[in-house]
């Protein structure tokens, strides 16, 4: 196959990648996504989808990425039945930490979100001193994923299902591979880097429970929260490093229901609809940067978002289009 400058390969069709690929699209690249999970089998498909970043470095870049991303959601929250996005209330409880959620590093992340504001003490559930009170976005993944495939191809793009083995094929297919493979990355560039952050929900009939709340500490394993959708309520959560595992398990599944329940005593004995295991491709640091290919095609990164990828997902598609434009053939 001849390779174009002009032709784009995205590996990788979780929301990164289908992102991404829609950003260049629209910008006027041929874009093809390549994947060998459809969208709805990816680790994004099992994401709660609050918009709030989460488990990702560098954060300033992150923050940036995260403020845009927001602003693009909350657009698209005006036709939530189309896009998977609506805009809700809700609670972050101080976790602890370093900044990774309820912590001072994320200062400019306050600053953006519109109406953003310390929580009253009657806002906040027993045991909690001190919080933030949000209208954020929240997102209905599956729905999310399937808009965005929708999105690609009425900017004619395409989506095909099937395994990339290296990076130098890729690029003898096209003059640019844009890798968002995720954990995937581990073998497809060799990155050691790249690990599964595990995380375990379930999901309940909701009991009436209309606002989202979240408490997490940035290195705890066990983590609360408590997410409303149109098919249910998604209750969390666990962050276990380097815990492989996609298959649920009962005792952990049973101890997040009892920890949402110490707060939300509603939720006690509310019946499961399912339960879910995604794994986060978490990194030190997200990569997000260009190279060339030993044959001269352009490569730009995009992966390593642990647990933000929606959150920062329309940030980082707006530097994938930068570092392609960037690369580009003087006309």
């Amino acid at each position: 196959m001849t390779s174009d400058t002009n032709d784009v390969l995205v590996i990788g069709a979780g929301v990164i990648g289908l992102t991404s690929a829609v950003a260049l699209a629209e910008s006027g690249h041929r874009v093809r996504v390549v994947s060998r999970d459809a969208s709805g089998d990816t680790t994004s498909a099992v994401a709660g989808g609050l918009c709030w970043p989460y488990r990702i470095q560098p954060y300033e870049k992150a923050v940036r990425w995260s403020v845009r991303s927001f602003q693009v959601l909350a657009d698209l929250a005006r036709r939530p039945e189309e896009t998977g996005s609506r805009m809700a209330d809700g609670t972050m409880a101080d976790g602890g930490g370093d900044g990774h959620l309820g912590g001072d590093g994320l200062a400019d992340w306050y600053a953006a979100v519109p109406g953003m504001r310390r929580a009253h003490p009657h806002e906040l559930p027993d045991g909690f001193a001190s919080g933030w009170r949000a209208r954020t976005p929240l997102v209905d993944m599956p729905v999310h994923l399937r808009y965005l495939e929708r999105r690609l191809v009425r900017a004619g793009g395409t989506v095909q299902r099937r395994a990339v083995t290296s990076l130098e094929e890729a690029g003898r297919e096209a003059g640019t591979v844009v890798n968002c493979s995720g954990l995937g990355a581990r073998d497809l560039v060799s990155d050691p880097e790249v690990h599964p952050v595990q995380g375990q929900l379930v999901v309940v009939a909701n009991p009436g429970v209309e606002e989202w709340f979240v408490s997490a500490g940035s290195g705890a394993e066990t983590t609360t929260y408590v997410l409303p959708q149109p098919y249910g309520l998604v209750l969390g959560g666990t962050a276990r490093e380097h815990a492989w595992s996609r298959e649920p398990d009962p005792a952990v599944a049973a101890a997040i229901v009892a920890r949402c329940a110490d707060r939300f005593p509603e939720l006690a004995g509310a019946r499961v609809l399912a339960h879910k295991v995604g794994l986060r491709p978490a990194r030190p640091a997200v990569r997000l940067a260009a190279e060339r290919l030993p044959g001269g095609a352009l490569c730009v990164h995009n992966y390593g978002h642990g647990g933000a990828g929606v959150t920062v997902s329309w940030g980082c598609a707006d530097e994938v289009v930068r570092l392609v434009g960037e690369a580009a053939p003087a006309a």
